[in-house]
């Protein structure tokens, strides 16, 4: 009998072992790193746009926009075409940029609703220079 007890003993606590084992695998696993983009603010070709146009992006990732051609730009998000007008708010950068190279990078706050943010350059809005941040 007490053969049998000890050999419960040990295959209970060998089980504990192998579980425990396997849920610090399971549960350790490092979350998704965050992502950083660029953005440039006025095209390669010279046109008053953003290169891209469009980004796709998750909480958490940065984006850095940086001004390529044809300054001064800022960014500035479109609170009415957002589904956050508080996290549109966030994100803008009203300061113009004059110099190339000179940028501003901006993190997706983690609360941020998913979904489209439009956004355009004050200054040359007029002139298309506009762009979409889709959060997923």
């Amino acid at each position: 009998m007490n053969f049998v007890l000890s050999m419960s003993k040990r295959m209970a606590l060998g089980l504990s072992i192998v579980l425990l084992m396997v849920s610090s695998l399971i549960f350790n696993a490092s979350p998704a790193s965050a992502e950083t983009y660029t953005v440039k603010m006025g095209a390669n070709n010279g046109m008053l746009a953003f290169e891209p146009k469009t980004l796709t992006v998750k909480p958490g990732d940065t984006v850095d926009f940086v001004n390529n051609k044809l300054p001064p730009h800022n960014v500035i998000f479109d609170k009415s075409k957002s589904p956050s007008a508080d996290i549109a708010s966030q994100l803008s950068h009203a300061g113009l940029l004059y110099s190339t190279g000179d940028d501003f990078k901006l993190t997706i706050p983690a609360d941020a609703p998913s979904g489209t943010y439009e956004f355009y350059c004050q200054p040359h809005r007029g002139a298309g220079m506009v762009g979409k941040l889709v959060v997923e």
